[in-house]
This record gives C-alpha cells, structure tokens and sequence, in this order.
C-alpha cells in the first residue's frame, strides 16, 4: 500500500510539472468548503460553478492537542485474588497528542465531473501516509450527450468510488483525523458510524427534499480471494456463507425557513445482511482521547502475564465503543439539526442490531442517544460555546443478565482566529455502567470506569 501511495504521488507529480500550462486551478464545481463555509453543509450541493477547462485542486488539514485526562475504575488491587498482581490502570501525563493530517487533492475532469482522493498523512493508527479513499462525482451527464437526462441531473448527483459512505448526518460533524474544523467538540459520538467501503451512491435533492440511496460491497480491504466459510462449531454454529453487499439510504427534509431559522430532518439505514459489520471499527485514524482507560502489564489469573494495551497505535479507538455485531446489521440513525441565528441544535437517535455473536442470527440491539446545544456568536460567528451529552446503552451479549451503559458530557469552547483556523478547549467527563468486574477471570478496565479532564485543540484547514 505504501508504495502504491508513493507511485501515485509520483505520477501526480509528474502530472502538475508536465500539464502545468494547460491547467487552471482552484475552478471547481460542487465543492464543499474545506473552510468555516463548509459547516453544516451535508450530503452534496450544487453550484452555479462555470466549467473552464480541467482544474486542479489540493486542500490540507491539521490538528492538534494538548491532553489532560485521567482514567479511573473500581479495581481494588487489595480485594483482587491474589493470583492477580501488579494490576492498575495506566497514569497518563498531560501532553502533547501525535499532530496528525490530511491531504486533498483532485480535478475537475469535464463538466459536471470531478475526481477527489483524500489521503492520512499522518494518523494516530497510521502514523505513515494512507489512503482515506477517493471517488468520482457526476453532476452532469453531458460526457455522454449534450444535456443528457439534463432535467434529472439538475437535482441528482452519482458519486463512484471507495470513499466515506455517507450513512447518518453525525459523520458530517465528525472529527476526521487531521479535519477537524467541522467539529465543534474533540471527540465523535461513543459508538463513531464511519466506514469507507467501494460502492455507488445516488442523490436526489429537490425543493427541501433529500435524498440517497447506495450500495458497497461490503469490504473495507479489497481482495479477490475466494470467501472460505468458518468451520461450524459449538459457539459457532452458522457462520457466514457469502459475502453480501450494504445497502445504505437516506432521506429528509431540509429548509432555510427564512434568513434566521433553518430546519433539517434525515433518516437514515445501513444493512449487511451476510458480514460482522464494520460500521464502528472502520476508523483507520482512532479516537482524540489517546490511551485512556488502559492497564499497565500485570500477572494475571493463572499466573499468565498480561501485557499492557497503553499502545495508541494498536488500541487506536479508546473512549469508544464497538457493539462487535456477528453475521449480520441493521442500522438507523435519525438526526434532527436546527439553526436560529447562532443558536444550533444538533441529535443522533441511532438504533443498531445485529447478530448476537459470530455464528448466530439471534439479534442483539444497542441504543446510541446523542445531542449537542451550540451557540456561535460575533461579527462572523467565530466564537461558539457548546454542550454534548452521549449515551450508549445495550447487551455485549444476550446472555448477560445486565445492559452497559457509557455516558459523555463534553463541553467546549472555540474561535475561529480566521475562517481557516480553529482553536478550541473541551472538558470531557465519561463514565461507564455496569461493565463485569471481571473478563476472563482478569480485571475488566471498565468496572465502575471514568476518565475526566480537559483537551485543547488547534486546527488548520484549506
């Protein structure tokens, strides 16, 4: 991968120095600003962008932080069996985080087309350049006639390509790795919907009304290899067969009712019916709270030695939660977004279920709730205050006689310095419910679990 990346580059490169003359730049059609002018914009848009011949385009993004949270639990190392020793939870230093970025680039290739590839540059579970995705958009199907499907293609966009599938309106909110302007908080929802499999999505916006409907294939790592069922066995015992594909869809209504007040309402579903989903394991970037809730190495049950998981790279999505759904998902997420002057309100209802575990079909449900107030204020709204409670509740299996729970309140402040560059400060306080004492017969990091503090964050974004 990382040589297919640096060829690629390469050919860009030669690309830019060979065609200068013949190109123009920054002249695209369609494009969501990668500024403060892009907040808020969801889904796709249309412009009134003239097409003058191919254009090229580069963007970058970059943040980072200042961390200071502390992680606790409920283990008593004086109560554990003394078997276990030497077990606690991970102090961590108030420190600079990895300043992670992206990069974009792309052209517009004819009217109404234009290519776009985002990269990680550097990541904090990819610390070497990486492939986000990239995809093709139509907003036009005059490649194939003139005003070809013209009044159809006025309210449709088609956009080709593996790219972040476009599942809720949270994602859209979302910090992604070094872009994190359209975020007025640190971290994204507990359970984090973000996935970028290949696939088509198709659009229709028209007179308030959105719409999407889209299908992937199902894989975050591309292959050809034949599909090998698992064996069956006894906890196992009807894994997956095939591999089927994802259906996606949207729909809602969005208005500005008048130069005050706007009002948006989506809904949205996600199904595989033939894979584990990877809906909420497929940030190659990991979470912004780095190693909280961690173990240093200890002796475990059994005299076994326990490794520490404190590694920011490999447990890459701390403070987060995967429900580990097995054989089959179903996900919908419902967001209702308002804006009355600087006043915002934005929530996530989500309502995922799955196969219990990995052989079975028996479904299993976990429940997300999130909703945030945000108030931006200035000449330009360049100053906002923000308040988010998030909260996660379901059964790690059917067999468990308890549900967890984890709840966030995270609050923040933030000036845009310029419409490029963001400063903002958080305080973040997470709790985790009814999580067993033990797994395994070891200590389980989120018994009576917390981690509490404050964060920073600077962004730069173009």
């Amino acid at each position: 991968m990382k040589t297919i990346i640096r060829v690629s580059l390469v050919v860009v490169a030669l690309f830019l120095t060979t065609n200068i003359k013949a190109q123009t730049f920054g002249n695209v059609q369609n494009l969501i600003p990668r500024n403060k002018d892009g907040i808020n914009v969801f889904d796709v848009r249309k412009d009134s962008a003239q097409f003058k011949g191919v254009s090229v385009y580069l963007g970058g993004a970059f943040a980072l932080q200042f961390q200071a949270l502390n992680s606790f639990n409920d283990q008593d190392a004086a109560t554990l069996p003394s078997s276990i020793v030497n077990y606690r939870l991970n102090n961590l230093s108030n420190n600079l985080n990895l300043p992670i970025a992206n990069m974009t680039f792309g052209a517009q290739l004819a009217d109404g087309v234009r290519v776009n590839l985002d990269l990680y540059l550097s990541a904090r579970h990819h610390n070497e350049t990486w492939v986000k995705g990239g995809y093709l958009q139509i907003d036009k199907l005059d490649f194939i006639k003139k005003d070809f499907l013209k009044d159809f293609m006025k309210y449709a966009t088609i956009k080709v390509g593996q790219m972040e599938n476009n599942y809720g309106d949270a994602h859209f909110r979302r910090s992604d790795n070094g872009s994190t302007l359209v975020n007025p908080f640190i971290e994204n929802n507990i359970m984090d919907a973000f996935i970028t499999e290949p696939g088509v999505e198709l659009y229709y916006n028209r007179s308030g009304f959105v719409s999407m409907l889209g299908v992937t294939n199902s894989k975050l790592n591309q292959n050809v290899a034949e599909f090998v069922p698992n064996a069956p066995t006894a906890t196992a015992p009807n894994p997956n067969t095939t591999v089927s594909p994802t259906i996606l869809a949207k729909f809602g209504y969005d208005k500005q009712i008048d130069k005050d007040l706007r009002i948006r309402l989506t809904g949205s579903l996600y199904h595989v019916s033939n894979m584990s989903s990877a809906l909420y394991a497929s940030d190659r970037a990991g979470s912004h709270y780095y190693a909280v809730m961690t173990h240093q190495a200890y002796t475990g049950a059994g005299g076994a030695a326990i490794a520490s998981n404190f590694d920011v790279t490999a447990n890459k999505d701390t403070g987060r939660f995967n429900p580990n759904f097995g054989n089959w998902a179903t996900s919908i997420m419902i967001n209702p977004f308002i804006k009355y002057r600087g006043l915002e309100l934005f929530g996530t209802l989500e309502f995922a279920s799955g196969g219990d575990y990995k052989g079975t079909d028996e479904t299993r449900k976990v429940n997300q709730y999130a909703g945030d107030v945000l108030y931006r204020f200035g000449t330009t709204e360049n100053f906002f205050v923000g308040l988010k409670y998030n909260t996660v509740t379901g059964k790690l299996a059917n067999a468990d006689t308890d549900a967890i729970s984890i709840n966030r309140i995270e609050t923040s402040v933030g000036w845009f310095m310029t419409k490029n560059i963001l400063a903002k400060l958080a305080y973040i306080n997470q709790n985790y419910k009814n999580f067993s004492q033990f797994t395994a017969g070891n200590p389980n990091d989120f018994y009576g679990g917390r981690f509490n503090g404050l964060m920073f964050e600077s962004v730069i974004t173009f």
